[in-house]
């Protein structure tokens, strides 16, 4: 058989449909674990490379045969075979989720007479998918979303949209690139748009306490009377400031009666006296009120939809924004009525976009052609 012979069409529909669902799901789920290495060193700055994957709590290096997806962990346990110590469930459910995710992939757009010319479409669409599921469990544990991730995502997008043109519902690869880039600049600027927009309608969180309420400003945190909140938590941007009105205000050396304080990252106002925050280690202060700033959406999401962008295009942007923001409601809608989450909590946005961009792929999104052909229309594109 000759090498023009293996990509024979024939050759490849003799191997039946489900051959290649097993191997879609097998290599899902290498992939995940694979995906479990990156969700717990990416947000710590380690290499997902070196060293080899080992026992977080006895550093024992794992081999081979015990690091099978899925398999190991149902065999020990969920515990280390060295030293005990108990296995998260979350790489069990990363490996089994991207699994999954890749076995749906090839369902949906495979192709059982033509199995080896829909396999580029659904292993693009399955890797998007694992991305997602890397972005979404680092967001809901740390609240950020890597731009080894974001970044690399909207590079993956352009080149995928350039040899798989199909992923916008066009023919040539000049088109498929344009709107690869096209999406991830909706991407980036409708999300950014409204987190602008967010932050402009509710930017300022004002807290108030009955009486005089004593606050403690250290060098990592604010400490409020009823929590502690860190400084990271609190400023996204060089411009966010910390504002109120103090009845007493008490450096180590001196203290203050009735002025304003305003603290950003750069800068402590204390009345008209002018500050550097690195050289003031402990301010206390009394007041009955404190306004604080914050977001509607990070810098981390805006890059996150720029990557989804490139993959799914403007149409799929616009769906996952509104549909993120439904989804992100039915979570958190109850848990603000049962006052068991306060309204202007911080929470991850990221993985309700990633759900929403799933929902697009498997065309839960009616109407999508709609979008493209109006489109189209407008600009006289043809694809």
């Amino acid at each position: 058989m000759g090498i023009n012979s293996i990509f024979d069409a024939g050759y490849w529909a003799a191997v039946p449909f489900h051959f290649w669902s097993l191997c879609f799901f097998t290599l899902g789920c290498i992939v995940g674990s694979f995906l479990n290495v990156c969700i717990h060193r990416m947000p710590l700055g380690l290499s997902i490379v070196t060293p080899p994957s080992h026992c977080p709590h006895c550093k024992y290096s794992i081999p081979f045969y015990l690091n099978i997806p899925l398999v190991t962990w149902l065999a020990l346990k969920g515990r280390c075979k060295n030293c005990g110590a108990p296995i998260s469930p979350r790489y069990f459910v990363v490996e089994l989720l991207t699994g999954i995710s890749f076995l749906a992939c090839w369902l949906e757009f495979g192709d059982w007479l033509h199995p080896y010319p829909s396999m580029p479409l659904a292993l693009t669409y399955a890797v998007l998918i694992a991305g997602l599921i890397c972005a979404t469990f680092i967001d809901f544990e740390h609240f950020i979303i890597p731009d080894e991730i974001t970044f690399g995502g909207v590079a993956a997008g352009i080149i995928a949209s350039f040899f798989l043109p199909q992923l916008h519902e066009v023919r040539s690869h000049g088109a498929g690139i344009l709107w690869g880039a096209v999406g991830a600049l909706a991407g980036a600027g409708i999300v950014y748009a409204f987190s602008r927009l967010g932050k402009l309608l509710f930017g300022r969180q004002r807290l108030k306490w009955p009486g005089l309420s004593k606050f403690i400003f250290t060098e990592t945190s604010l400490h409020l009377p009823d929590r502690e909140i860190s400084y990271d938590e609190i400023f996204y941007r060089k411009s966010d400031t910390i504002v109120l009105q103090a009845r007493t205000a008490e450096l180590i050396d001196r203290g203050y009666e009735d002025v304003a304080i305003r603290l950003s990252p750069g800068a402590l106002t204390i009345g008209g006296e002018k500050l550097n925050p690195d050289d003031v280690p402990h301010l206390e202060v009394e007041s009955a009120e404190i306004i604080l700033p914050r977001e509607a959406m990070g810098l981390g999401d805006v890059k996150f939809m720029a990557a989804i962008g490139a993959f799914i295009g403007w149409p799929g942007v616009v769906f996952s924004l509104f549909a993120s923001a439904l989804v992100g409601l039915a979570v958190y809608g109850p848990l603000i009525l049962l006052k068991r989450r306060d309204w202007s909590s911080r929470m991850p946005y990221g993985p309700y976009i990633a759900l929403a961009a799933v929902l697009w792929i498997f065309n839960v999104a009616n109407g999508r052609n709609v979008f493209l052909e109006f489109l189209r229309m407008l600009t006289g594109t043809d694809s």
